[in-house]
């Protein structure tokens, strides 16, 4: 379902759809009933999802979808709302489609949505807050019962909108204030991957030193909660990080290697990477360290199976997009305090 799609309005039973024969003539849910050998009434029941309250059988549904495939008939979607207690349909905003990690969420959302007889919508808003909030307000036009923000970069104002519309939102990943939220627990990932690698320098390199911490943004939720997780294992180690080892510019790929370009190793060192996109740039600047890579051990806050063939990485931490997913819709269709936060534990994969 493309959202802005044009439907054409229906008026007496006719102009319910857009299929039209030969060109000429718009179909109808008459014409429909003809090659259906079916009522209107009958019909019109399949069309809306209604047929099996009305126990009509599986063949005469069957038959009635066929003939609208075949008269390439589309059913009106928001005259069909109207005439509907619930639209059934559940949206979602993510900031990225070319990740991973975004990906396996927009995919396993839509999976579990129809698992629920749920119609799943998800839109990508590019990190942009005013997209966010305009694929929002065209959600809830197409009366979504409920909207995902997932990675949301002003979820309190895609929430205040949601409320006012009447209708329930829920932050996936980020957090926020207006509406309860489903995020990884950052802080102990980033805690136990910081032990990692500092445990992988000590026994590859007989080194124990800080660490560099590179990507993301210091006023990003997610990064200073990963931020924190990395100084509490330092602390833990009796070490302390000097700010010139905290290169959060950002989470680009150009950006991490551009912060490392001036850093050529000749002694051991570690590297904790903020995720998989600024993993790219730190594997870009480690190739061309040449007889320096021996010296370098680095981990990844995110997972991609790719990443166990990396030279020099010991571990990822692999974010629990099913279980964060699964809370998500358990939070669908009940009162919940927008002060509701629920951690979801995060897998440590060594390598």
């Amino acid at each position: 379902m493309q959202l802005g799609q044009h439907f054409f309005l229906e008026q007496n039973g006719r102009g319910y759809g857009d299929g039209m024969q030969n060109g000429a003539k718009r179909t109808t849910i008459y014409d429909l009933a003809v090659l259906a050998n079916a009522s209107p009434s009958a019909v019109s029941a399949v069309l809306n999802g209604s047929w099996k309250k009305r126990r009509l059988s599986q063949a005469l549904a069957d038959r009635v979808m066929q003939a609208a495939e075949q008269q390439g008939y589309a059913v009106n979607a928001q005259a069909s709302l109207l005439r509907r207690d619930r639209s059934h349909i559940v949206g979602m905003i993510v900031p990225k489609y070319d990740n991973r990690y975004f990906g396996h969420i927009a995919e396993q959302f839509e999976a579990m949505a129809r698992a629920r007889n749920l119609f799943p919508v998800v839109t990508c808003t590019q990190r942009d807050p005013d997209m966010e909030f305009d694929a929002a307000r065209e959600l809830v036009s197409y009366q979504a019962e409920c909207l995902i923000a997932t990675g949301a970069t002003d979820p309190d104002r895609i929430s205040a909108f949601c409320k006012a519309s009447g209708v329930q939102s829920i932050n996936l990943d980020l957090p926020g204030s207006g509406a309860p939220s489903v995020i990884s627990d950052n802080f102990a990932g980033a805690r136990d991957l910081t032990n990692l690698i500092l445990d992988r320098c000590r026994t590859d390199l007989g080194w124990t030193g800080p660490l560099r911490f590179v990507g993301g943004r210091r006023d990003d939720h997610n990064t200073a909660a990963r931020l924190s997780g990395f100084l509490a294992a330092h602390a833990a180690w009796g070490l302390s990080v000097p700010d010139d080892h905290i290169l959060a510019y950002g989470y680009s790929a150009q950006t991490a290697q551009d912060a490392l370009s001036g850093f050529r190793p000749r002694q051991p060192t570690g590297v904790f990477v903020n995720s998989t996109i600024s993993l790219e740039g730190v594997v870009g600047w480690f190739t061309q360290l040449q007889d320096g890579r021996r010296w370098v051990r680095y981990g990844c806050f995110d997972y991609d199976p790719f990443g166990s063939f990396l030279p020099g990485n010991v571990g990822m931490i692999e974010q629990d997009v099913d279980a964060m997913l699964a809370s998500a819709f358990d939070l669908i269709g009940h009162p919940t305090s927008a002060a509701t936060r629920i951690l979801i534990p995060c897998r440590l994969r060594a390598f």
